[in-house]
């Protein structure tokens, strides 16, 4: 019982493990965000070769 109670007050890592916590819901956020617009990219991408090979009269 002592060890459970000494392991449940050691705060030791508790700040890393913050951190990563933090750090794993930005690269989740960040990988939603380019999943989503991924797809709008390739069409802005598309209108703007179309756009210039309209415009070079092809």
């Amino acid at each position: 019982m002592a060890v459970l109670k000494r392991f449940w007050a050691d705060e030791s890592g508790t700040t890393a493990i913050q951190y990563a916590m933090i750090g794993t819901l930005i690269s989740v956020a960040i990988l939603g965000a380019v999943t989503g617009l991924s797809g709008n990219l390739g069409n802005v991408f598309n209108a703007v070769a179309t756009a210039f090979t309209n415009a070079m009269g092809g």
